[in-house]
């Protein structure tokens, strides 16, 4: 039985793609790689990390030196950032059931925290974030630990081919959103236990 609901934060949650673009570009000249233009989105959507890292001239040994500035600048521009259509719907509906609702992201807690007060979001009892990009499976790890939970008793909510990766290390299952980062022709091949195109599909899931 599912007590928990582990929620990805950007491209799950919130929309926050310009923002990320604007941060992204204004780095670019300073670290030599390139601009994302709008028109480039669904071709991205459609690359792995490492395929985009390569189309954007950015050497991935330089995640740990490049994403900490890329959260402040996002941080600037907090407000800015929406919920997608039907998420606060969802998140309310989830709480009114009973269920527990926990976010799990890379992002940085003070970012989705202050994200949550400016968008009266209270239905979110706790934010955990992992400090590597590609180590949720580790954060996801420690929460089951700590709240004594079975696999079962979790399910994750998440946009990309990572997300799944981490829940299958677990393992725990997860629900893909179609309106992420990630597309559906890249995250398939991964197999995610479900996918989801609109919020309320979710409800219907659980």
């Amino acid at each position: 039985m599912i007590k928990y609901i582990l929620f990805d934060f950007d491209g799950t949650l919130a929309d926050s793609k310009d923002v990320f673009i604007s941060a992204w570009n204004q780095l670019a000249d300073k670290y030599k790689f390139k601009k994302i233009h709008h028109q480039d989105l669904d071709a991205l959507r459609k690359l792995s990390i490492k395929e985009r890292a390569k189309q954007l001239n950015f050497p991935l040994y330089k995640i740990p030196l490049v994403v900490p500035e890329i959260y402040r600048l996002y941080k600037k521009s907090i407000k800015d950032i929406i919920l997608f259509d039907g998420v606060k719907l969802l998140l309310d509906e989830l709480e009114s059931r009973g269920y527990q609702i926990v976010i799990i992201s890379s992002n940085s807690e003070g970012n989705i925290k202050e994200f949550l007060r400016e968008n009266a979001v209270d239905s979110v009892k706790e934010v955990l974030c992992s400090s590597k990009i590609f180590g949720k499976d580790q954060v996801i790890k420690k929460f089951l630990q700590t709240n004594k939970l079975k696999g079962s008793e979790v399910i994750y909510i998440g946009d990309e081919c990572r997300d799944i990766i981490a829940c299958k290390k677990v393992p725990v299952k997860i629900i893909w959103v179609g309106w992420g980062y990630d597309s559906a022709e890249l995250v398939t091949p991964e197999k995610p236990d479900y996918m989801v195109h609109m919020p309320e599909e979710i409800l219907n899931i659980l």
